[in-house]
């Protein structure tokens, strides 16, 4: 019986400090039960320590609040735990300044500074992170070549690339090693001809190749240049079927197989040499393979044996492996295959991508050239964050250029001597499930040098180490008495661990858990313990259920652009408090009118309302910004006639154009097919035609866009030409001339068709005329012939 009043007591006691949560701040919400619990809610949160310091009715749990609150309530100052973290550097050796052009070893040569550091975090940490690009840095170049039957002209051009590359290699280190190393595909079917003829020669009769093979590691990195030649030189051609190679299970052994191949703590760049595609994970289904590519070395005697066991690489495999081992990659491909090689490109850091010619003679300028671009861009990456981690990066390039967000882990145009640094910050938003210790490091990529950044995580309080197990003061010893409180033990709870969860969870008190008489025990968000609701934690820590029924929470208000309560608000029982200025479930509706408002001074030009700072006009003929265009209203041509005139012709009525007319931002086309049209435009627009004083028409396009009132007008004007006397006199004359010898020889066809009648009536009666060919009766012929005897014919 005693136990159940001294529960009841206490059930008052929570009950009172239920509603006290509701109103206080974000520190008491969280019904932390111990210093480290508060100190782990925000940063902003403290302990007071005092024994005396909560009045009656109040949990042990209001003794976590902000500070400023704990010194209102008169929490003495030195008695209130809230540690914070600091930042200390362990390593600081200074970038490498070369003098008098010393030759130095690579582990003498330091470009980050500082090496190693300890955060020890509650509030975020920031600290600076300094890059500089030493001179005469060391490079390991391996040159990694498709030797299909397709890049048989190039092999002739690598041949003698050793000695070639470290004459011009000369001028950027004194220190370079060369490797060569070459690939095929997998030595299965349909991936090669497995026919005995053709693993001896797979190709064509007229030309002998080697066999197939998957990798083969030619030459480890050394820094003989005629020894590369040497070994290249005796190098043969092969064949396979299928067009795409397998490079990626070369790549993959280059960058993992790092004693086999040589690999310093250097720079390491992998030249990637081809004229095909490539085939990647998922692709060795088709030769039966179906094992993951296991991202180790499995080189015996300097061969890939295990090209027919495990599946290609996949890019993100790939990526990581080349990360890991700080491989800088130039893909040397033909134009062909540009576009593929640019989109890997872009899913691998540090890489770049060079057009290699037909036959390979411009490899040298092409690494040159691609090493250049990758030394002068210096980005930052970290290793895996522990849960609950987070890093944000500020760069503070060269020149002063400043980048933020992902931008603020890349420095572009670094040329050799360069200084840049980085302001790193490192935040925790709660303490790691095990152990208080971590470590990240942080590295430029494709650089061998990092950053060692050990994480310490305050989670209790100095005050826990002082605790007294057992302490008489909880109760007859049911818990710790630590930090000015009692810390239960477990199956204990209350203020002085007076109650039991086993025995006080009866119907009378779950009563008191249940809203309104409901069913649901503390909303299905917590459990009802001493007759009051405990309130279940969350994995994010910034979010909590609160309420003397957990009925409340922090996190399920409305949400506007993907952010609670539109990122101007906090939510509070899923209500969202707006900030000023803002309204709305989700606090998405600015009650700034200032986006409203008009040239004239007037919201909306009187003919809207101001709706969540964007204009909604009441008149559906108007549109724009501040409802000021009526595309259909025909005063709109006339209203800016004038002033399109005097600004576009100086011509015009308009008296004083300049300050009547500055409102207009006159645009002059060439014509009026250049004028902007509806359907190219997201702004309302109208086509305007007028006349001026001498008969001129002029075209102009009106249109207001982000408040602007602009005129596109075309720059010459259209006016009536006056008439030409020369041609019409010509045109007049010649008519005539036309129509006159029109009429003669309508005349003379006239005449020719009246004579051709008439001479045709004449033929017709000629032929019908019948002659008489009978004697004369009146004819008579001579009876005497009279000779003249003297006539002698004189």
């Amino acid at each position: 019986m005693d136990l159940r009043l001294l529960c009841v007591g206490t059930l008052l006691v929570l009950v009172g400090d239920s509603w006290a949560q509701q109103e206080g701040s974000e520190c008491i919400k969280a019904n932390a039960q111990s210093c480290g619990e508060c100190i782990q809610v925000a940063e902003k949160c403290g302990w007071c320590t005092d024994e005396n310091f909560l009045n009656q009715g109040e949990s042990k749990t209001a003794r976590c609040d902000d500070m400023d609150s704990l010194k209102a309530r008169k929490c003495n100052a030195a008695k209130i735990q809230n540690p914070r973290g600091h930042i200390d550097i362990d390593k600081n050796k200074p970038v490498t300044h070369r003098s008098n052009g010393a030759k130095l070893k690579p582990e003498q040569i330091t470009q980050i500074q500082p090496q190693k550091l300890t955060l020890t975090l509650r509030e975020p940490q920031t600290f600076d992170l300094k890059f500089k690009r030493a001179e005469d840095y060391p490079i390991d170049l391996y040159y990694l070549m498709d030797l299909s039957f397709s890049m048989k002209d190039d092999l002739e051009n690598v041949k003698n690339l050793g000695t070639h590359l470290m004459k011009e290699m000369q001028g950027i280190t004194s220190d370079f090693r060369i490797g060569f190393g070459s690939f095929v595909e997998k030595t299965v079917m349909p991936y090669i001809s497995t026919t005995p003829a053709r693993l001896i020669n797979p190709c064509t009769s007229s030309h002998n190749c080697t066999s197939p093979f998957s990798y083969k590691n030619v030459l480890s990195l050394t820094d003989r240049g005629d020894q590369f030649n040497k070994l290249v030189s005796q190098q043969q051609i092969s064949g396979n079927l299928d067009s795409p190679e397998g490079g990626f299970d070369a790549i993959m052994q280059v960058a993992v197989c790092e004693e086999k191949i040589g690999w310093r703590n250097v720079t390491r760049l992998l030249v990637f040499s081809t004229d095909a595609g490539f085939h990647f994970a998922g692709d060795g289904k088709l030769g039966g393979i179906v094992l993951p590519n296991d991202g180790k070395c499995h080189l015996e005697n300097n061969m890939y044996t295990m090209s027919h066991y495990y599946d290609y690489p996949s890019i993100a495999h790939l990526v990581q492996k080349l990360s890991d081992h700080n491989i800088q990659t130039i893909f040397a491909v033909t134009e062909e295959f540009q576009p593929v090689y640019k989109e890997l490109k872009n899913l691998i850091p540090k890489s770049a991508v060079g057009t290699l010619s037909s036959n390979s003679s411009n490899v040298i300028k092409l690494i040159i050239d691609a090493y250049n671009s990758l030394s002068s861009e210096v980005i930052l990456e970290n290793s895996r964050l522990p849960e609950g981690v987070s890093i944000t990066y500020k760069a503070i390039c060269k020149n002063g250029v400043v980048g933020s967000g992902e931008a603020g882990r890349k420095c572009s145009n670094i040329s050799i001597g360069d200084e840049v640094s980085f302001q790193i910050s490192v935040e925790s938003q709660k303490c790691p499930s095990h152990g208080r210790s971590e470590t990240i490091k942080i590295k430029p990529l494709g650089f061998t040098e990092e950053v060692e950044v050990v994480l310490h995580f305050i989670c209790e309080c100095e005050c826990s180490k002082d605790g007294e197990t057992d302490s008489h003061k909880c109760h007859d010893g049911n818990g710790t008495f630590e930090c000015g409180a009692c810390k239960c033990n477990t199956g204990r709870i209350g203020r002085l661990c007076e109650c039991s969860k086993d025995e006080v969870r009866t119907e009378d008190l779950d009563a008191n858990c249940r809203k309104d008489n409901g069913t649901d025990i503390c909303s299905n968000n917590g459990d009802c313990v001493c007759g009051t609701c405990e309130c279940k934690k969350r994995e994010n820590a910034a979010e909590i259920y609160n309420g003397k029924y957990c009925e409340c929470d922090n996190f399920n208000c409305d949400r506007s652009n993907n952010k609670l309560c539109g990122g101007h608000g906090h939510c509070e029982c899923r209500v969202c408090m707006c900030d000023a200025n803002y309204t709305g479930s989700a606090c998405d509706c600015s009650l700034d009118t200032s986006s409203c408002l008009a040239k004239n001074g007037q919201i909306c030009n009187g003919r809207g309302t101001c709706e969540c700072g964007v204009c909604k006009c009441t008149n559906p003929k108007f549109q724009g910004g501040t409802c000021e265009v009526c595309p259909t209203c025909p005063g709109v041509c006339a209203e800016h006639k004038e002033c399109v005139q005097c600004r576009a012709f100086s011509e015009g009525d308009k008296r004083s154009c300049e300050p009547d007319c500055s409102y207009l931002t006159l645009i002059k086309v060439k014509g009026r097919d250049k004028l902007p049209q509806p359907t190219d435009q997201s702004f309302p627009l109208t086509h305007c035609k007028e006349r001026d004083n001498n008969d001129c028409w002029f075209y102009y396009t009106f249109a207001v866009r982000n408040d602007t009132r602009e005129a596109y007008v075309v720059e010459e004007l259209e006016c009536p030409a006056g008439p030409d006397i020369i041609p019409i006199v010509v045109g007049v004359v010649a008519g005539i001339v036309l129509i006159g010898l029109a009429l003669l020889l309508i005349w003379k066809l006239l005449m020719i068709i009246h004579d051709r009648r008439e001479f045709a009536k004449f033929e017709k009666e000629k032929m019908n005329a019948k002659w008489d060919t009978g004697e004369n009766p009146i004819y008579k012929s001579a009876v005497t012939t009279v000779v003249n005897p003297k006539y002698e014919g004189k």
